[in-house]
C-alpha cells in the first residue's frame, strides 16, 4: 500500500581533522531502507590455521642432523558412499506480496522503467518461475497477497498484471487472489471509517477488479470453491500429499456480510485445515520487524479467526516489511500470523517473495524469502540493494507445528502423507536460485579524512554545510550559514513569520552528528515541529541571492544528507521539507496541474516517509508537476540523498544511499521559479503563501550544481588525489 501519489495530507483527504565522536559507524548500506535493513547480513568465519615448526638441533660444529625417511602412510581407505537423503512428505505454497509497483513501472506510461533498465521485469518473473520450478519444488498452489495494481483507474497496469497471472494460467497452476486497497475505487482503511469503504458500499460493475479476475476467471482454477455475492471474497480448495487445505482470500474491506460468507465457507468445509489470506491484518512497528495489531486485524480476530480452529495461518501483505505473530484462538491453540511486503524496498520489491514449505514428516513449516528476479538482472546493474536470499531471523525462519495434533480437533484423519520429496524444498529453492549466482561485491566507502576531504565541482551554485556552533546550543535567528562559493549565503530566519506560532531560538541546534560519509563535522537538528499547530523553524536565502533566479534549464544535481527524527509521526510531521523554492505553483504561467498551492519545488518527506522530489519544469507553455519517489525511509538514519537530471534526455533519477530509486521522472527539464527574488528554503516550506511543513531531524549538507554529476562527483566520495 503506498498513497505517495494523493495530494499532501494536510491539505488534503489523501493526503580541520573530523573527530572520530563526530561520525556516525558506517552502517550496512541496505539498512537504510526500510527493508534494506533485512536485506543484508554482515559476517563471516574464520579459522586457525595450526602449524609445527620444526628446528634441527646438532651437535656443536656440526651440520644439522638428517632428517630421517619418513615411514610411507598406509593408504587412507576409501570414502563410504554419500549417504542417500530420506524421502519427506513436504510440499510449498508460493507466496507474492504486493505487485502494485511491478505492475504501474511496467507500463509504457511509467517509460518501461524495468525493461529500460534491466531487460525484464519482476512481475512476470516471479510468475514464470513458479511455472517452470512448481513440479520440482512440489507447488501446488500460488497465493497472491493483494495490491495486485497501483492504480485502480489505469487499464495498462492491469494488463501487466493480467500477462503475469496467465502464466500460472497456461501452467496449469492454481492460485487465489484478492483486492488490495489500490485494486478498488474507494479506498477508506478501517481506522479511518470502520463502515463505509467495505464491498457492501461498492457499485460491482464499475469495479475494475471484478473486470480483470472476476468470478468467471477464478472459477476456471481446478481449486477453486466458490466466491461471495459481491465476487471480492473466494476460496480455494488444494490437495497436497493426500492431505487437503483450503485458502480463503478475503479482499479490502470485507462488510459483515462478507465474513458471514465465510464463516458458511468455513462451516461448509469442517475438516479442512484453513490458511486466511487477507491484504491487511497485520501491520510491523517501526523497527519493521515487530508485529503490531492493527484495528482491522483485531476486528478479523474476534468475528472470524478466535473461534474457528481451522484458521490455522493467516497471510497478508500492505504494511511494509515483514513480521510474525502467534496468538492463541478460544481452542488453546497457536495461529500463525504473517505479514510481507516489500513494495518499499528497493525497485519496488525487487522481485522478492516468499515459499512456504509444510515438511509434515518434520512438522514444521519453512519460510524463505527470495527474488527469482535478482539474479536474471544483467551483472553491471547490481549494487548493494540487490541480494536473491534475505537471510534475516523475520524473513528465513521456521515454525514448529504438529500439524496432526493442531487439526485433530476438526480432522482426526490427518496423516503425514508419502513421503516422496527428496529433502527440504527451500533448501532446493534456496540452492536453485543462488546457482551460477554471485552477489555483486560493495566496495568499501571511505569516511572523510578532514572537512575538505570532498569533490569540488564546476557549476556549483550553491553549497550550505551547517556546523561551526557549539553542539546542542541553539542556531538563533540571524544566524547565517555560509555558502561554500560565497554568493548564497543562508540566514535563519526570524520567529514566527508568516503564520508561524510559537517558534523558539532552541528549535534548530547545533550538533556534531552527520553521516558517516559527510566531509562536514556537523548537522543542525529541527525540534518541535509540528504542522498542525504549525510551529517550523527554517533557513532562507537573501531576496537578492543569484540562485533565486536559477532554472537549472541544461541540467543539474541537488544532494543533502538528512536523518528523520525517530520520534516522527505522520499526524505531525508528514510531507515536511527538506528545501522548497518560496511562491505558489499556481501562479505560474500555464499552469495546469493539482495543489496550487504549493511552492514550484518540493523536496520533502511524505506522510509514509518516502522522499519526495516534485517539480515543476522550468520551460514555459503548459505545465505540470512531475514527482519521484523513494521507499521507505527509515527514522533515526542518516541517508544521501542525489537528485540528477540527465542534459540530453531531462530524465531525473533519484538515488538514496548511492541506489536508483524506481519512481522516477521522465523529460523534466528544470526546476520553475516564480521570480528572482523567491529564496530558496531549507528545513521549512509554504502552503498558499504562509510558513509550513517545517522539517523534523538532522540537515547536514545542502549542495545545488547545474551539472549532472557521476557519483564520484558526489559528496559521499573523497577528494581527488
Amino acid at each position: 500500500m503506498s498513497a505517495s501519489d494523493d495530494p499532501r495530507g494536510v491539505h488534503a483527504p489523501r493526503m580541520a581533522s573530523l573527530p572520530e565522536s563526530s561520525s556516525e559507524t558506517a552502517p550496512p548500506r541496505r539498512q537504510v531502507l526500510k527493508l534494506g535493513a533485512s536485506l543484508l547480513t554482515v559476517g563471516g568465519s574464520s579459522a586457525l590455521l595450526a602449524a609445527c615448526g620444526g628446528g634441527g638441533g646438532g651437535a656443536p660444529g656440526f651440520g644439522a642432523l638428517p632428517t630421517p625417511a619418513p615411514v610411507p602412510a598406509p593408504a587412507p581407505p576409501a570414502p563410504p558412499p554419500p549417504a542417500v537423503a530420506a524421502k519427506i512428505s513436504s510440499f510449498a505454497l508460493a507466496v507474492m506480496p504486493d505487485t502494485q509497483f511491478y505492475a504501474r513501472y511496467a507500463t509504457a506510461a511509467e517509460s518501461d522503467q524495468y525493461d529500460k533498465r534491466f531487460g525484464s521485469a519482476p512481475f512476470a518473473a516471479q510468475t514464470k518461475w513458479i511455472a517452470a520450478n512448481a513440479k520440482a519444488l512440489n507447488i501446488p498452489f500460488t497465493i497472491h497477497l493483494g495490491d495486485v495494481v497501483d492504480q485502480v483507474g489505469k487499464p495498462d497496469q492491469w494488463k501487466v498484471a493480467d500477462a503475469a497471472m496467465k502464466v500460472l494460467e497456461d501452467a496449469r497452476l492454481p492460485y487465489s487472489v484478492l483486492a488490495g486497497n489500490h485494486d478498488v475505487l474507494n479506498d477508506v482503511d478501517y481506522s479511518v471509517d470502520p463502515n463505509s469503504g467495505t464491498d457492501a458500499t461498492r457499485t460491482l460493475a464499475n469495479e475494475p477488479y471484478l473486470q480483470w479476475f472476476g468470478t468467471g476467471r477464478a472459477s476456471r482454477q481446478a481449486t477453486f470453491g466458490a466466491r461471495d455475492a459481491t465476487g471480492f471474497h473466494e476460496y480455494h480448495v488444494f490437495e497436497a500429499q493426500g492431505q487437503k487445505f483450503m485458502v480463503l482470500s478475503l479482499s479490502w474491506r470485507i462488510s459483515d456480510a462478507g465474513i458471514a460468507w465465510a464463516r458458511q465457507a468455513i462451516a461448509k468445509n469442517p475438516t479442512l485445515p484453513v490458511i486466511l489470506v487477507n491484504h491487511q491484518l497485520l501491520n510491523i512497528g517501526a523497527d519493521g520487524t515487530s508485529p503490531l495489531e492493527t484495528d482491522y486485524g483485531k476486528m478479523l480476530w474476534e468475528k472470524l479467526i478466535r473461534d474457528n480452529d481451522q484458521i490455522f495461518m493467516t497471510l497478508n501483505g500492505h504494511h511494509h516489511g515483514a513480521a510474525h505473530l502467534t496468538k492463541t484462538n478460544d481452542f488453546g491453540h497457536k495461529v500463525e500470523e504473517m505479514v510481507v511486503d516489500y513494495q518499499m524496498a528497493y525497485q519496488g520489491g525487487n522481485g522478492l517473495m516468499r515459499l512456504y514449505e509444510f515438511d509434515l514428516t518434520h512438522r514444521q513449516i519453512k519460510v524463505l524469502s527470495f527474488s527469482p528476479w535478482v539474479p536474471q538482472k544483467p551483472a553491471a546493474t547490481l549494487n548493494a540493494f540487490d541480494q536473491a536470499v534475505l537471510t534475516t531471523p523475520n524473513e528465513q525462519f521456521t515454525i514448529e507445528m504438529d500439524f496432526a495434533q493442531r487439526f485433530a480437533g476438526f480432522n482426526r484423519s490427518f496423516g503425514t502423507g508419502s513421503a516422496t520429496v527428496d529433502g527440504s524444498l527451500v533448501d532446493q529453492a534456496r540452492a536453485m536460485i543462488l546457482a551460477n549466482y554471485k552477489e555483486p561485491d560493495v566496495a568499501a566507502q571511505r569516511p572523510a579524512a578532514n572537512s575538505d576531504d570532498y569533490p569540488k565541482v564546476a557549476n556549483t551554485l550553491a553549497h550550505w554545510r551547517f556546523f561551526g556552533g557549539t553542539a546542542n546550543q541553539p542556531v538563533l535567528p540571524g544566524t547565517v550559514i555560509a555558502d561554500v562559493t560565497g554568493n548564497n549565503p543562508l540566514h535563519r530566519d526570524t520567529l514566527n513569520q508568516g503564520g508561524i506560532v510559537g517558534a523558539a531560538d532552541g528549535d534548530i541546534v547545533w550538533t556534531d552528528d552527520r553521516h558517516y560519509l559527510s566531509a562536514a563535522p556537523g548537522s543542525v537538528r529541527f525540534l518541535n515541529t509540528d504542522k498542525n499547530v504549525p510551529r517550523l523553524s527554517y533557513f532562507l536565502t537573501e531576496a537578492a541571492a543569484p540562485i533565486n533566479a536559477q532554472t537549472l534549464d541544461n541540467a543539474y544535481t541537488v544532494e543533502a544528507f538528512v536523518k528523520i527524527d525517530k520520534g516522527w509521526t505522520s499526524n505531525k510531521q508528514a510531507w515536511m521539507n527538506i528545501m522548497t523554492r518560496d511562491g505558489r505553483r499556481g501562479d505560474l504561467p500555464g499552469y495546469t496541474g493539482g495543489d496550487p498551492e504549493a511552492p514550484p519545488m518540493l523536496f520533502a518527506i511524505s506522510s509514509l516517509r518516502e522522499v519526495q522530489w516534485e517539480v515543476v519544469p522550468s520551460p514555459a507553455g503548459s505545465r505540470s508537476p512531475k514527482t519521484n519517489w523513494s521507499g521507505e525511509v527509515i527514522a533515526d538514519r542518516w541517508v544521501h540523498i542525489a537528485i540528477v537530471n540527465d542534459p540530453v534526455s531531462h530524465d531525473t533519477t533519484m538515488y538514496v544511499e548511492g541506489a536508483p530509486v524506481l519512481r522516477n521522472i521522465a523529460n523534466a527539464p528544470g526546476l520553475a521559479t516564480l521570480s528572482a527574488t523567491s529564496p530558496w528554503v531549507v528545513g521549512g516550506g509554504s502552503w498558499d503563501g504562509a510558513r509550513a511543513d517545517g522539517f523534523f531531524g538532522n540537515i547536514g549538507e545542502v549542495r545545488v550544481v547545474a551539472a549532472a554529476l557521476a557519483p564520484a562527483q558526489w559528496l559521499t566520495a573523497r577528494k581527488p588525489g
